[in-house]
């Protein structure tokens, strides 16, 4: 099998569907994270869940026996945090979210406030109230800026789907005609934040996803060369729904350590 670009220097990783699966690790996990160690690759595993933070999830992967540092796990709760304190440093923001979210606006000096905040910002949560909802469609109403940490509108359990974020932005944007701002996947902003934050360039970085319409796609925009495995979400029958083409379609996760 031929190398992808040369032999790149960085590698981005999806988390769920490529390395694990409803918290099993995926058959080659371990190996590739390993090849990647042993190599000094520098990566990144990225999620756009944004319930959990780096360290909650590095331990979550260890149950799973998947060795992932916290300092390379990175989610669009800080990819989030990391737009914010770009556009607006030490700002303020409502934010609907949980530990993951809260926590990477708190380390990126933001203040947490219901009062006259500079952004409404919206993650996954499952502690989400009426009357959240409510402060938060009055916010934006009074002209808070609205942002998400992504679109995704059901996330995945054992008992079926979960309301995820884009379904209760999709309440607020009918409430108040705003409609957020999403940072995370597939917006190539998470990518380019990632790569920034391992010190990345696009034509030196492979994606890796189970997706094309957030994973692959958002790899093409941000001008990396990108993998799709068939272990998550898109099977190989869709791939030729979609006008845009992944550089590589692999069985999994197994079949990419020979390329690092």
């Amino acid at each position: 099998m031929t190398k992808v670009r040369g032999t790149p220097e960085c590698w981005l990783t999806d988390m769920d569907g490529v390395l694990v699966h409803e918290g099993q690790a995926l058959p080659g996990a371990a190996e590739f994270l390993g090849r990647l160690i042993e190599m000094h690759r520098r990566f990144l595993v990225l999620t756009n869940n944004s319930l959990f933070t780096p360290r909650d999830l590095a331990a979550r992967l260890a149950r799973s026996g998947l060795l992932v540092p916290e300092e390379a796990i990175w989610t669009s709760a800080l990819a989030t945090a990391d737009f914010l304190s770009s556009q607006l440093p030490n700002g303020s923001a409502f934010v609907l979210g949980e530990a993951g979210l809260t926590t990477a606006l708190y380390e990126v000096g933001y203040t947490l406030t219901d009062t006259d905040p500079d952004y409404v910002v919206l993650g996954e949560t499952r502690t989400l109230s009426f009357a959240a909802i409510t402060r938060a469609i009055r916010l934006v109403e009074a002209g808070a800026r609205f942002i998400a940490t992504n679109p995704d509108a059901t996330s995945p359990s054992p008992e079926g789907s979960l309301p995820a974020t884009g379904a209760v932005a999709a309440i607020i944007t009918k409430a108040t005609g705003a409609h957020p701002y999403f940072v995370g996947k597939p917006n190539p902003m998470m990518f380019r934040s990632a790569m920034n934050r391992i010190g990345a360039h696009a034509d030196s970085t492979v994606m890796i996803g189970d997706r094309m319409n957030t994973d692959v796609v958002a790899g093409i925009e941000a001008g990396l060369e990108t993998i799709l495995v068939l272990t998550g979400s898109t099977k190989a029958e869709e791939v030729a729904r979609y006008p845009y083409r992944p550089s590589r379609m692999l069985a999994s996760i197994a079949d990419v350590v020979d390329l690092i």
